[in-house]
């Protein structure tokens, strides 16, 4: 990994009085592999519940910077520094994503923004694709759709299925909450451009852990030189 990429802290005011917690990776001036400064990545972590928080986040965010990218990452509501509480839904949440992304377009000068939602992340990231006009796509990193899975989040299944803006869906043939077959029957019904990529023999948190960030960087790099 190059050390020349910069991350800074900063603090994003969403609903209800809720402060939170971010962190931007920046590019290093001259990396210009794929230099795009009008777009920005926002990260969202999987599940707050079950100890999810940015820094899981962090990998993949520092991997789109070394390739010139800006990235941001945050913790959502009742994570580490950022105030307020979690919900079990991820409904609050949902208005930490569009409060994030509506800062990233104001002060990091973003006129596209793409969505990128690990585990629960996936639909809370979701939900909030429709409401922010300056998002051009959303990826998917290992979205919940199993049955029981669907019991906490399939509430937010519709708003990313009928979204027509493009969507990349990534998930490991041995995830655990959601089956191959589950995941291709949904995306059957899914508006607009829509994308799977699976990885074979690799299991969600698998697919989460840190050996995957270089693999999940290079195919959100294919995606958004797709758009």
């Amino acid at each position: 990994m190059s050390s020349s990429s910069s991350r800074e802290t900063c603090t994003i005011e969403s609903t209800g009085g809720v402060t939170l917690d971010a962190r931007i990776y920046r590019p290093a001036a001259g990396d210009s592999e794929h230099q795009n400064p009008k777009l920005v990545v926002v990260l969202v972590h999987p599940y707050s519940v079950l100890g999810g928080f940015q820094g899981l986040m962090r990998g993949i965010a520092r991997g789109l910077a070394d390739r010139g990218l800006t990235a941001v990452t945050f913790d959502m509501r009742g994570v580490g520094k950022s105030t307020g509480r979690a919900s079990l839904t991820g409904f609050a949440e949902v208005d930490d994503v569009v409060s994030v992304s509506k800062w990233a377009c104001q002060n990091l000068s973003a006129h596209r923004i793409l969505l990128v939602g690990s585990s629960a992340g996936a639909p809370i990231a979701g939900s909030a694709v429709d409401r922010i006009d300056e998002v051009v796509g959303y990826v998917s990193l290992g979205y919940p759709f199993g049955l029981t899975a669907s019991i906490l989040f399939g509430r937010h299944h519709k708003a990313i299925l009928q979204s027509p803006k493009p969507k990349l869906f990534v998930m490991g043939t041995r995830d655990g909450f959601t089956s191959v077959s589950q995941l291709e029957s949904k995306l059957k019904t899914a508006a607009g451009r829509t994308q799977k990529h699976l990885i074979e023999g690799v299991s969600h948190f698998q697919m989460e852990g840190p050996a995957y960030d270089g693999q999940m960087v290079n195919l959100i790099i294919e995606f958004i030189s797709s758009l």
